[in-house]
């Protein structure tokens, strides 16, 4: 059983990042447009890709935890304190994509386009020492 929730907790998770890397890009679109019904296409874009992807973080999360409900000696090891961690900080970077989402449909954009280019690499700051700690189990 633990290997099927291990197998659909990456496949859910692949799904999440796609959609936490593909979010802020429409971002920098957004703030780079002058033209409104652009900015309202991409306001609705946002918005349904954001809840679109909202449930496969959910369900990375719930995949997570039941892996670790039926293998608890995972919780003693340092690196997956780190992964945790990273994980916390991916979930408050999604909350902030969901905080931005509504303050774009809201009107005029609260950032430059850099700021949004800058946010879009955050995701990645988090999946390659994830991944690392996962494999490496360096602790």
């Amino acid at each position: 059983m633990y290997l099927w929730v291990k197998a659909f907790h990456i496949i859910f998770m692949v799904c999440w990042f796609a959609g936490i890397f593909y979010l802020p890009r429409l971002f920098v679109h957004h703030a780079m447009s002058e033209d409104a019904p652009t900015q309202e296409r991409l306001a609705i874009m946002e918005g349904k890709l954001y809840h679109f992807v909202t449930p496969f973080m959910a369900l990375t999360l719930v995949l997570g935890v039941w892996m670790l409900w039926l293998a608890p000696g995972l919780l003693s090891q340092g690196w997956m304190h780190g992964k945790l961690a990273l994980v916390a900080l991916l979930v408050v970077y999604h909350l902030r994509c969901g905080q931005l989402v509504r303050a774009l449909a809201q009107g005029p954009t609260p950032h430059s386009h850099r700021y949004y280019r800058i946010f879009n690499e955050l995701p990645v700051l988090a999946l390659f020492p994830i991944v690392l700690l996962v494999v490496l189990k360096p602790f």
